[in-house]
């Protein structure tokens, strides 16, 4: 399923991003991204803080992207397979956490799960006004 996602979903987040509240919530093929805090960092200039919760459908997942920020995942409920280029597939359960470098190439992001969803917190440290996810080339 990696592939039915296409560039909208890279949109939407880069969108939902900068809203303000979580009434703004985004859903596009499986995937609900909800906005719920971007602060500046006033003493580390040019650089702010992102919180968003995610929800994946059963087999829901995303296509190979890129951050270009500090990303930590929190999970919450379900199950969801990770992997950076060079890494290792990861499958996060409850109170587990993956985190991503500014160069990491996000390969793999699916629900673990054909049957339940699974939900997780990302926490952006990132480039002020910059999206939080870039398709590369």
């Amino acid at each position: 399923m990696a592939g039915r996602f296409s560039t909208a979903f890279v949109l939407m987040m880069g969108l939902a991003a900068f809203a303000a509240t979580p009434a703004s919530a985004q859903e596009l093929d499986g995937t609900v991204i909800t906005p719920l805090m971007s602060k500046p960092f006033g003493d580390i200039d040019g650089k702010e803080g992102l919180v968003v919760a995610v929800e994946y459908e059963p087999g829901a997942s995303t296509p190979k992207h890129l951050h270009e920020a500090h990303v930590f995942v929190y999970m919450l409920e379900g199950s969801i397979n990770m992997q950076v280029e060079g890494g290792e597939l990861v499958t996060l359960n409850p109170g587990e956490m993956f985190y991503e470098l500014p160069t990491d190439v996000h390969l793999v992001s699916e629900n673990a799960s054909d049957t339940e969803s699974a939900k997780f917190l990302a926490f952006f440290v990132k480039d002020e006004g910059k999206p939080p996810v870039i398709m590369p080339e």
